[in-house]
């Protein structure tokens, strides 16, 4: 060993994770007034759009003892918040790039606080419809709006990171719509237990609108034109189908059929379901910061993040195949690997970033996050109506209903996830051709033998390193 290797050597060998927390950590440090000012208080938001959208696997059971809903009323009540969400993306990311997200935000919360105290108020099948769709209209801007920000506000070599970081923190309010909101149900109800949402949430808009710097306005009269030019872009319609079917098939099931199937086919008791739920939450909320820091990583070592995207999709599309086929794998392992992929969001809008300007971000946000919440309520209302051509046993759909409204959900993911991957397919055998058409011209070997092959793969080795 040659003098000095020893005093690199540990330095070196020190984990990459260790090194990733290190870093993250002095990024953080180093930008706490912006964290607490502008990171944080859209964390808040985004925390509540992730409780409102998966409280209902939780409430379902209460509500179908009050209410005597169905499988088709419980499908709909939920994916009503998806529509109305879906509805507001396009025209919330106009507003996101000419007003900033500060106004946009806090204006909304308040929408969302008045639909959640409606929630808590509501005694029919409607109001209780009108009051969640009012929800999912309020926080429709929780994600984009902190998205914009951090685009405003923080580098953009950090972005990734920080993306991660809020769909990892907001992730926690799946966690609280689990075990601890369920402590609340059994003490307080659930028109209680809306009613402490309403107020929590109309906080956090005040919060909002008074501690988050204010945000130069872009310039109105590109609306149009920079819509246009993310709608147009072949690059993202290459993403937009594979993303909003994975992501958006996540979010449907976790916030509501994972704990009928639960229920239903594994014939598990209310603790079991309300534990695979918090699996499942915590599992979003770990995934989305491994997929943050991986996707910064990657792109380190010029590895971009539809590679991954593209690894997670296809994971979520095993595991399901698993649910469906019933392999014998813990029902906790494969849950938790569809929930996580909810938060791949953090690579899709990475993908984004690289293809459209600050100015767009907004907007292309947007756009994709209408396909995402689009796609979570197809899945969440047609599996419902799906489910409802059987009939129940004692409360329980049979195995089979759930095995064919899962299995005909599944079906447009794999056709998405063809659909990404073809560019990657010919570049593959563009690549290999061009390759094998270069040793062809540059190794013309006349008698075959093991030296003059060696020989030729050592020229064309030289030939092709840097």
């Amino acid at each position: 060993m040659r003098a000095g290797e020893s005093e690199i050597a540990p330095s070196e060998a020190a984990p990459a994770w260790r090194m990733a927390v290190h870093e993250a950590t002095g990024f953080l440090l180093e930008h706490r007034a912006l964290i607490m000012r502008v990171f944080l208080p859209f964390v808040a938001g985004y925390y509540l759009s992730y409780l409102f959208r998966t409280v209902n696997a939780l409430i379902a059971a209460p509500l179908t003892l009050d209410l005597g809903f169905g499988a088709g009323d419980l499908g709909l009540l939920t994916a009503v918040y998806f529509l109305t969400f879906a509805a507001a993306q396009i025209p919330i990311g106009v507003l996101l790039d000419r007003y900033g997200p500060r106004r946009v935000q806090s204006a909304l919360l308040v929408v969302a606080a008045g639909g959640a105290a409606l929630f808590a108020a509501s005694d029919n099948f409607f109001l209780l419809l009108a009051a969640r769709a009012l929800m999912g209209l309020g926080v429709a801007a929780a994600l984009t709006a902190g998205l914009k920000a951090l685009v405003l506000w923080f580098p953009n070599d950090r972005v990734p990171l920080l993306n991660g970081l809020m769909i990892m923190l907001g992730a926690l309010g799946a966690v609280t719509a689990t075990s601890p909101a369920d402590l609340l149900l059994a003490s307080i109800g659930w028109r209680g237990l809306f009613g402490l949402f309403a107020a929590v949430t109309a906080a956090c808009a005040a919060i909002v609108y008074l501690v988050v710097p204010e945000a130069a306005p872009a310039v109105s009269r590109t609306a149009t034109v920079g819509l246009k030019r993310v709608y147009t872009d072949p690059r993202f319609w290459r993403l937009a189908p594979l993303s909003a079917t994975s992501i958006g098939t996540a979010w449907a099931l976790h916030g509501l059929w994972a704990a009928q199937w639960l229920t239903d086919v594994a014939s598990l008791n209310r603790t079991a379901v309300v534990w695979h739920l918090f699996v499942m939450a915590v599992a979003v909320s770990v995934g989305a910061l491994v997929f943050g820091v991986a996707a910064e990583r990657l792109r380190r070592r010029g590895v971009g993040p539809q590679v991954l995207l593209g690894v997670v999709a296809t994971i979520s599309i095993v595991a399901q195949l698993a649910l469906i086929l019933r392999w014998p794998l813990p029902s906790y392992f494969l849950w938790a690997i569809v929930a996580a992929v909810g938060a791949a969001t953090v690579l899709s809008y990475a993908i984004l970033a690289e293809h459209f300007p600050k100015e767009l971000a907004g907007r292309a946000n947007g756009l994709l996050n209408f396909f995402h919440i689009g796609a979570a309520f197809l899945v969440q209302s047609t599996t419902g109506l799906l489910l409802q051509r059987w009939t129940p046993d004692a409360g329980h759909y049979p195995e089979i209903a759930y095995q064919t409204a899962f299995a005909l959900n599944l079906a447009p993911q794999i056709v998405a996830a063809i659909w990404f991957g073809i560019p990657w397919l010919f570049r593959t055998v563009e690549g290999n051709l061009r390759v094998s058409s270069h040793m062809q011209r540059t190794c013309k070997i006349r008698q075959v033998s093991p030296a003059s092959i060696s020989g030729c793969m050592r020229r064309f080795s030289n030939r092709r390193s840097p």
